[in-house]
């Protein structure tokens, strides 16, 4: 009876290894090349793009061609989007919520309201957005903001441009800036010489070799350090 009892607790086990070994294998990756696709939809948040499993347009509930070359755009100039889950439930989220979607097999992430494609995709991503700051004038001056009286911060009794009681509008700059991102994290990090000598930690020889550059060697050698990384890990995603 023991031997028995056994017997059924070890086939048990082996079925639980077989099944976990036929999930595991189910499971897919293949090696990231520039002529990798991934797959078209958008996706809520970065763990969906690390396994590749977006919410595809046939989920998306919208008035919108599918088959739309502006299909994405169009939908990400609302404000929100609806969905059906895995479940049949429809679901309502912000556009501004999102990661970002892949449009052709080519990913866009999201950031300060735009879209913006990610050309280098490896363990260490780099992309470029536009970013938008604002900021106000505070300039001090005894005679005002353009030479009228009474001083102030930013005081005019006629206000700036016309604005009443002394407010003046805000200015508003836009920049081209460069970026990293963290396949193994989703962090995004600036285009630094501080941040790729961080994600090069991870392998000891390339992160001593670059961490012993002088500055300007830094600055000018860190796309070449960031895709010897990506050539010696190479990136597998799920098919």
């Amino acid at each position: 009876m023991r031997i028995k009892i056994l017997f059924i607790f070890w086939w048990g086990c082996a079925g639980l290894n077989i099944l976990s070994a036929q999930t595991d294998s189910s499971i897919q990756k293949i090696r990231y090349t520039p002529d990798f696709k991934f797959r078209d939809g958008i996706y809520l948040n970065f763990d969906q793009v690390k396994t590749n499993k977006p919410i595809p347009k046939s989920r998306i509930l919208t008035s919108v061609e599918y088959n739309s070359n502006t299909f994405f755009d169009q939908i990400t100039e609302e404000k929100t989007f609806t969905y059906f889950d895995d479940l049949g439930n429809s679901q309502e989220v912000a556009i501004n919520q999102i990661w970002g979607y892949c449009k052709n097999g080519i990913l866009y992430i999201e950031m300060g309201g735009a879209f913006n494609r990610i050309p280098i995709v490896g363990n260490i991503c780099h992309f470029v957005a536009t970013v938008t700051s604002y900021s106000r004038n505070n300039g001090y001056s005894p005679y005002g903001y353009g030479g009228y009286p009474y001083g102030g911060y930013g005081y005019s009794p006629y206000g700036y441009g016309g604005y009443p009681y002394g407010y003046s509008p805000n200015y508003r700059t836009s920049e081209l800036k460069q970026f990293l991102l963290d396949f193994n994290t989703g962090k995004v990090l600036d285009y630094d010489s501080k941040n790729v000598e961080t994600l090069l930690m991870n392998d000891p020889e390339l992160h001593d070799e670059y961490a012993g550059l002088r500055k300007k060697k830094k600055n000018q050698l860190r796309f070449m350090y960031i895709r010897k990384f990506n050539a010696k890990y190479p990136l597998f995603i799920p098919k």
